[in-house]
């Protein structure tokens, strides 16, 4: 039975990457790791805590010895590395955190792989990484795999960071890796400080929509369960020493994806057209915003066979759909840690 170790699996992409693997692959060996931080919900996992291929660890990537040991006793072939600090607000009010969980936390995975995979024969450590180390675009043109690093945040350099050490692991010590940077995805479960849960719950709560700057800032959106099905394609298909990149090829304004959630969320809540869209409340703009974000996925797609299965607004319909639905899921994350960081960060600008 092939062990995979999965790091980061009670977090939004995680868990949908845990669920799927556990679902897929009965004859696979789940093993998810994650520190439960404010964004690792054990409530994501509901419907394969009891599958018998899978089982959860509690712990922290940057605790070396504690990583050894998990090592040592698991005998793992595999290792999907999703763990990170990711939200670009946070690390601009806390830097180093993000350091410490991407940079060293990456180095002590990748150091514990090479400890115990003297036969690397079948084995892969495949790091999960985003576009934002590339930088921002114009308004015009792609990111590719070949486009040099350009990071603009404390999280994207913390990425990037995590990124070449993977690549140098490769390089130096042989280590069978893979990469992918991925575009900004959607979908259940995220934490309701991203975009799009932000803005329905508030929708939901008649609360104020904040938008930075002029609402201009474009991104390319990838509903998360495509983002999935593309791990899953990587990990078995993917070339060792490789980059890939998933996009959805799909472009939208920050302020034309609000109005389209108001517009969507009126008809939901049986509300009056347009009225949703007063509730939009600019703010002042991120320290370093980059302004445009693209993938090129066409390695993936011509090499691997992968393409998004949704157009973004069937996807933003269920997206939208799941957390009407779950409301209390929502009270129960929204702790009062959020709370007093949502205040900081946007009531306060």
């Amino acid at each position: 039975m092939k062990k995979i170790l999965v790091t980061g699996g009670a977090g939004f992409i995680g868990s949908h990457v845990v669920r799927l693997f556990a679902k897929k692959y009965p004859d696979y060996k789940i093993v998810n790791l994650d520190a439960l931080t404010y964004a690792g919900n054990l409530e994501n996992l509901n419907d394969v805590e009891s599958l018998s291929n899978y089982s959860f660890v509690k712990g922290d990537i940057t605790d070396e010895t504690f990583i050894d040991q998990l090592f040592a006793k698991e005998h793992f072939d595999a290792v999907i590395h999703l763990a990170a600090e990711s939200h670009v607000d946070r690390s601009i009010m806390d830097p180093l955190s993000f350091v410490k969980t991407n940079i060293l936390g990456t180095a002590v995975l990748l150091n514990a792989a090479r400890k115990y995979w003297q036969d690397m024969n079948g084995k892969l450590f495949y790091h999960v990484s985003t576009d934002e180390v590339y930088g921002s675009l114009g308004e015009s043109g792609f990111f590719t795999e070949t486009t040099p690093y350009d990071p603009h945040s404390p999280y994207s350099a913390s990425k990037a960071s995590s990124d070449h050490l993977v690549k140098a692991y490769f390089d130096t010590y042989g280590l069978p890796v893979v990469i992918s940077n991925c575009s900004n995805n959607y979908g259940s479960h995220q934490f309701p400080e991203k975009l799009l849960p932000l803005m329905i719950n508030n929708i939901v709560h008649s609360k104020p929509l904040p938008v930075y700057g002029k609402g201009d800032n474009v991104r390319d959106w990838l509903w998360v369960e495509d983002h999935a099905r593309a791990i899953d394609v990587i990990f078995h298909k993917g070339k060792l020493g490789e980059t890939y990149n998933i996009g959805g090829f799909n472009e939208w304004k920050n302020l034309d994806i609000v109005h389209l959630l108001c517009k969507i969320m009126d008809k939901k809540l049986n509300r009056a057209e347009g009225e949703s869209a007063k509730l939009i409340t600019f703010v002042k703009d991120r320290a370093g915003h980059d302004k445009r974000y693209a993938i090129d996925a066409t390695k993936l797609n011509k090499e691997l066979g992968w393409t998004p299965s949704l157009q973004f607004e069937e996807g933003l319909d269920k997206t939208i759909d799941w957390y009407l639905a779950n409301g209390e899921w929502i009270e129960n994350v929204t702790s009062g840690a959020y709370k007093d960081y949502y205040k900081d960060q946007y009531v306060s600008r």
